[in-house]
């Protein structure tokens, strides 16, 4: 309690009670929901692209544009012309990834479903099995675990210390980052916002003018999370494809 206002526990802001089987490993809650709608948002979109209309219009607008983006902002960026063949996979991630992330900005939804750790987790460890069977498919398993392990041009004493950070950088850093990083980022503005939105309200219980500054930072919020929506959208897609093309090019 503070100055006269009650601010609920974190808890109710990240736990959502299930709505169906509840109780049972497979209970089913308002984030598995807006999962399942993200999945069918992302489908349909580039379903209802596919007329390939001389001047693109609607979903098929958005889809070339995404398309192109992936292909020229990270593909051609990181991976060069070989790596055109991985951007369905990536194309799918990134805009997958935003269209979860957005939620949080939506009336009634409201819950980014990065927010919870589940499913960044999950496409970590997509994207962790993904480039280490690229990389072993392309240089087989010994040659690949060769070049992980043992940097070229480093004098052999170094190998002591290099070799370990190396390991725990490609098995174990690489996909924790990539799940806690966005996790993190899409939690910690939900309850930005939530926190400004349970001020606003308050404070225009009480008086007008007094809700003036919490919402205007309420309205600067709700434009920066869509900022962060996108940008980790970027940065995981992106990070996915550099990872990708370290398999495949490891360093000479």
């Amino acid at each position: 309690m503070i100055l006269g206002l009650e601010f609920p526990p974190i808890s109710h802001v990240v736990e959502w009670p299930a709505l169906l089987f509840d109780g049972t490993p497979f209970a089913i809650n308002k984030v598995v929901i807006l999962m399942w709608v993200s999945v069918i948002i992302v489908f349909l979109v580039f379903a209802a692209a596919r007329g390939q209309k001389l001047v693109p219009t609607g979903a098929q607008n958005v889809a070339e544009t995404a398309i192109e983006f992936i292909d020229d902002q990270i593909v051609l960026q990181t991976m060069g012309p070989e790596g055109l063949r991985f951007t369905p996979f990536l194309l799918t991630l990134f805009t997958f990834i935003f269209t979860c992330n957005i939620w949080g900005l939506i009336p009634g939804a409201q819950m980014p479903v990065n927010a919870r750790i589940a499913l960044p987790v999950f496409m970590a460890l997509l994207v962790y099995v993904i480039y280490h069977t690229v990389g072993i498919v392309r240089h087989g398993p010994i040659k690949y675990m060769k070049d992980i392990m043992f940097l070229p041009g480093v004098p052999w004493p170094m190998y002591i210390l290099l070799t370990p950070i190396e390991l725990i950088t490609k098995f174990i850093t690489q996909p924790l980052s990539l799940a806690v990083r966005l996790f993190a980022n899409l939690l910690a503005g939900h309850l930005l916002l939530v926190s400004f939105a349970v001020i606003t309200q308050a404070l225009f219980t009480a008086t007008i003018i007094g809700a003036a500054l919490p919402l205007a930072l309420l309205i600067f919020l709700y434009g920066f999370e869509l900022l962060v929506a996108i940008l980790q959208a970027y940065i995981f897609t992106i990070l996915c494809a550099v990872y990708i093309d370290s398999a495949m090019h490891p360093a000479h």
